[in-house]
């Protein structure tokens, strides 16, 4: 008899061991889920800063893809030197008899996703350039090309105005 009880008292070890077991592997599985959880918070972070420099490096190429389409509108036509009246008119330019397309389609800003952009007009209503409506500050300060330098030390997407300026000549002679 004294073998049972002794076989007994050590299996009640056993099982009690087992139970505080329990306890240290839950601890350790919280502790795993709280770094867990702070590791996916820094990798977001990391994600939303890769994202909206894309959407920085996108909206340099779209400024610039407007600022070419109006540029091309004010040099040909019939009626040289016009600014068009429209960001339709840059897709389909009917000055002429054959309609030409200065811009395959008209881009959505990438920083808002729409086409909402904020248009710079000159005195005769003429789009001259266009500008993001987004207020965010950009990551992007400087090491911009020469013809966005003017862009250096922003602080707002909205201060990135891409316009065209017609050369003195074409001013002179256009008055």
């Amino acid at each position: 008899m004294a073998r049972s009880s002794q076989t007994g008292n050590a299996c009640r070890r056993a099982r009690v061991f087992r139970r505080s077991a329990r306890g240290f592997t839950y601890l350790w599985v919280l502790l795993a889920v709280a770094f867990l959880g702070i590791a996916l918070a820094a990798v977001g972070t990391m994600w939303a800063t890769v994202a909206q420099r894309d959407r920085e490096a996108q909206l340099l190429f779209v400024g610039d893809a407007y600022r070419n389409a109006i540029a091309s509108y004010y040099n040909s036509g019939p009626v040289a030197h016009q600014l068009p009246r429209d960001l339709e008119d840059l897709v389909d330019d009917r000055r002429l008899p054959q309609p030409r397309r200065h811009l395959r389609r008209l881009y959505a800003d990438p920083m808002t996703g729409r086409t909402d952009w904020q248009l710079s007009r000159d005195p005769d209503g003429g789009i001259f350039g266009v500008s993001s409506t987004s207020q965010r500050a950009p990551f992007k300060r400087s090491n911009f090309s020469a013809q966005d330098g003017q862009f250096e030390g922003t602080e707002c997407l909205c201060d990135w105005k891409f316009e065209f300026t017609p050369s003195r000549a074409a001013v002179k002679r256009r008055r």
